[in-house]
């Protein structure tokens, strides 16, 4: 009979080979064996195995907060050593280590896989051959030939039952006429935004179609870089699209500035606008310094080289003439504002009514809502003509401040509009504050904490920590930091090199290292003591501006650093303990460093010691090639 019989209701799939047993073949599985079924076993391994890695993490993460060597376990991380290595022994027992490899490597296209024979079936790539359908249709199970990398394991919905012909098909026809083998060709797949890790661990970025348009948008100028992170609703994928977009308008790659191992989510809104990365910044450590009978170890981020040398060298000198002392004098934080009358007459009127001190209980009442910190301290006001400046000093707890102050002096300038409406607002900042610049008005009334900080460095330390004589050390600092610094004209720089330590001990801590300015005003002193045997040396400085709360002391590195000088985040047990305990250790690290330096140039070793550790090794010029 020369026809073809339809099956109209089932469909024909591949069919796939099953494993024969013999008859007299032992069908017992090791399994059998356990106390418990296969599933729950797996179950307890399983969660076991978890727990464990879990809880070695944990203890390996608190050691290294605490810069605990990670050689030095305890009996409960022994055992759970010995525990990670027995249920992974089990797990690779049970499921084979083929399989742990099939999870690994990526398999090659020519290897059949059973869970895709299962769930659906093997696209190849249309078959253009013109040969005889009998050919064609070989129901035999030939070796595959490599398919594309891209399998999926869903069936077409959309196929059709198929016309199988018998071998009575007499029909001299090739196949292409009397049935199409071939399988319509499957759109392109849309790339996934992922990052894959290859096996030489190059991240490999995948953009799909509507990254590029939005990179296209963004170098045409019709969508504002500022607006990715509210448009896409991830942070990292912004900045990834902003740093492309960056790199094909300027021309200029961007390879070696990390994108990745950054949570871009904890600066949205508070630390830094449109990243495209993070640039990094090694951090160093100096000590222990021994500081009011408490030691610290102080980290410095910094790209100087003999700086945490130097500093580390100062703390060694210190601890072993019994440390060193500090005394917080003043803390209150600054906020000036600069109003504006008619006439200087009404000017002095207000500054007459601010520094009443009948007034002042009121003013308080009315500052001290903007924060359950902000507690306002005084008021002093200077005149310009008509114009009237007014210096607002209030405590802020352990935030740097800034913001509680100037919270607070907007409530009062509202509430002197009602007696004061002929007042002019010109701005809640006249520089009479005064903020990240250098200014008498910070170095004689302070700013944020002002802190002294001295030690008795004992003869012999000068002698053979620092290589010099009490003698030396004197004499430089009358004729370098003192007369020197006068001769310059000085305006809170009576010091060798204070703002290098507050610099690096401020970015490692997550501070604003622009308030470096005021915060780096110091005052050096040295005088023999002891009949000349030993030196008292003492660092003065009016104006250190740090806090534990707020800013960048959230992020993760810059926390892990407050928390190794145990100053992280506010003070459970009192208000603005930790602030004014990391500007104690600020001082008492620029004591260090100031006592290091003085000494290097005081034995001429300032010159060797750079040209040995500070300069690099490598052919710039080649590298910038």
């Amino acid at each position: 009979m020369e026809a073809s019989r339809p099956i109209a209701a089932k469909r024909v799939h591949a069919v796939r080979p099953t494993k024969r047993i013999p008859l007299g073949e032992d069908t017992t599985k090791a399994s059998d064996a356990l106390p418990l079924p296969l599933y729950l076993t797996n179950a307890v391994f399983f969660t076991f195995f978890f727990s464990v890695v879990y809880f070695l993490l944990s203890r390996w993460r608190e050691k290294i907060r605490a810069s605990i060597p990670l050689h030095l376990v305890t009996f409960s991380e022994i055992v759970a050593i010995f525990a990670l290595v027995a249920s992974l022994i089990y797990l690779l027992g049970f499921f084979g280590v083929g399989f742990v490899q099939s999870l690994i490597l990526r398999p090659s296209g020519d290897v059949w896989n059973d869970e895709e024979e299962e769930n659906g079936v093997l696209f190849r790539k249309e078959d253009a051959r013109t040969v005889p359908c009998g050919q064609a249709l070989d129901d035999s199970l030939p070796s595959l030939t490599p398919i594309a990398p891209v399998v999926t394991t869903h069936k077409l919905l959309d196929e059709k039952p198929v016309r199988v012909t018998t071998e009575e098909d007499t029909r001299k026809v090739s196949c292409g006429k009397a049935l199409d083998c071939s399988l319509p060709s499957l759109p392109p797949r849309v790339p996934v935004v992922s990052t894959q890790k290859l096996l030489d661990e190059k991240p490999v970025v995948v953009r799909t179609e509507e990254d590029e348009e939005i990179i296209t948008s963004v170098v045409a100028g019709t969508l504002p870089s500022y607006s990715l992170e509210s448009k896409l609703g991830d942070c990292k994928r912004a900045a990834a699209i902003r740093r492309e977009a960056l790199q094909r308008l300027s021309g200029k790659s961007l390879s070696s500035l990390p994108l990745d191992g950054f949570d871009y989510e904890s600066i949205l809104g508070q630390c830094c606008e449109m990243p495209v990365g993070y640039v990094q910044i090694p951090v160093g450590i100096a000590g222990p310094l021994l500081l009011n009978e408490r030691e610290f170890s102080v980290p410095m981020a910094t790209t100087e080289g003999c700086l945490v040398a130097s500093t580390n060298r100062g703390c060694k000198a210190i601890h072993l003439s019994g440390g060193a002392t500090c005394i917080i004098l003043k803390d209150g934080m600054t906020r000036a504002p600069v109003v504006r009358f008619s006439t200087a007459k009404r000017a002095a009127e207000l500054k007459f009514y601010l520094e009443d001190p009948d007034n002042f209980d009121t003013l308080a009442v009315i500052f001290n809502r903007s924060s359950r910190f902000g507690r306002l301290q005084s008021i002093k006001c200077a005149i310009a003509g008509k114009n009237l400046y007014l210096r607002f000093t209030c405590s802020t707890g352990d935030a740097m401040g800034m913001n509680i102050v100037s919270k607070g002096v907007q409530n009062v300038l509202d509430f002197l509009q009602t007696d004061f409406p002929d007042m002019d607002v010109i701005g809640i900042s006249g520089n009479f504050c005064s903020d990240k610049k250098p200014a008498a008005v910070n170095w004689i009334e302070g700013r944020g904490k002002s802190v002294v900080c001295e030690a008795i460095i004992k003869g012999d330390v000068v002698r053979k920590i620092l290589k010099t004589s009490v003698e030396s050390l004197v004499e430089l600092n009358m004729l370098k930091n003192l007369t020197g610094s006068a001769m310059a004209g000085a305006l809170g720089g009576f010091n060798a090199h204070a703002s290098n330590i507050v610099t690096a001990i401020y970015i490692a801590t997550g501070q604003d290292p622009a308030q470096n300015v005021e915060s780096s005003h110091c005052i050096t002193m040295m005088e023999a003591v002891n009949y000349g045997k030993d030196i008292h040396v003492s660092v003065t400085m009016p104006s250190i501006e740090v806090g534990t709360v707020g800013g960048g002391t959230q992020l993760a590195s810059q926390s892990a650093c407050l928390h190794l000088l145990g100053v992280k985040g506010a003070s459970k047990e009192v208000v603005g303990a930790n602030s004014r305990m990391l500007a104690t250790i600020v001082a008492g690290a620029v004591l260090a460093g100031e006592l290091s330096l003085m000494s290097a140039l005081a034995a001429g070793q300032l010159v060797k010691s750079h040209m040995k550790y500070n300069r690099s090794s490598k052919d710039v010029s080649k590298l910038s090639s």
